[in-house]
């Protein structure tokens, strides 16, 4: 394949090293060596230079004095308030589902959430945590809102890593189904405003969570 170059190279290089760090394929703390992903990717080592200085001001890498750049590692304070930041732009998301949700769209997120429950009675919390991302993108497509999505995407990538950690707590599992639910049945039945609260509530809880932590680092864990 001939290496790609110039602004085509440059995009791709970044949604592939970004769309590597959302699923964790790419740890936190991780170097991020130039040469070895330039080749990875086929690109110049000029674009993934730029990609990378794009995913350092999203907050997704960092670079170290001397040691170049790696996967940014988060605190928990950090965790929590890009979780608060994003309970805010989820809300609207939500609200916006609610004012354009069509007779399809309630199907898909109706059938979603019983997929939901199937993966949490059988005791898979990998594929109900899969699922749960899952919800949130489809609550995504309904809103039709690209800019919110664009924010809420940033802000979800940096947390990617907690959602399955969070589903091993004892009854997070039924309460994170319960609430996600309630956000669901708001956008079916074009209740705005009980959407944007839900969901708003349901991150709150998952900022308190995360509050709760006694780990200083999260770099190990997995979102909400």
């Amino acid at each position: 394949m001939a290496v790609r170059t110039g602004a085509e190279a440059r995009r791709w290089a970044e949604s592939t090293l970004r769309s590597a760090i959302s699923r964790g394929d790419v740890v936190p703390g991780q170097r991020l060596i130039e040469e070895e992903l330039a080749a990875e990717y086929d690109v110049t080592r000029s674009s993934l230079r730029q990609a990378i200085d794009t995913l350092v001001g999203e907050g997704l890498v960092e670079r170290v004095k001397n040691r170049g750049a790696r996967v940014r590692q988060l605190t928990v304070s950090d965790a929590v308030e890009i979780t608060e930041c994003r309970a805010v732009v989820e809300g609207l998301l939500a609200r916006k589902a609610a004012e354009r949700a069509d007779d399809d769209d309630v199907d898909r997120l109706r059938a979603h959430v019983s997929l939901m429950k199937e993966s949490l009675k059988a005791g898979d919390l990998v594929v109900y945590s899969t699922r749960i991302s899952g919800l949130y993108d489809l609550i995504h497509s309904v809103a039709r809102h690209p800019n919110a999505i664009e924010l809420v995407e940033r802000l979800q990538a940096q947390l990617v890593r907690q959602q399955f950690r969070l589903s091993l707590r004892p009854g997070r599992p039924e309460q994170s189904l319960a609430e996600l639910s309630s956000v669901v049945d708001s956008i079916r039945a074009h209740r705005p405003k009980d959407a944007e609260d839900m969901m708003r509530d349901h991150l709150q809880r998952v900022a308190t969570i995360l509050a709760d932590e006694s780990d200083p680092d999260l770099g190990r864990v997995h979102s909400a």
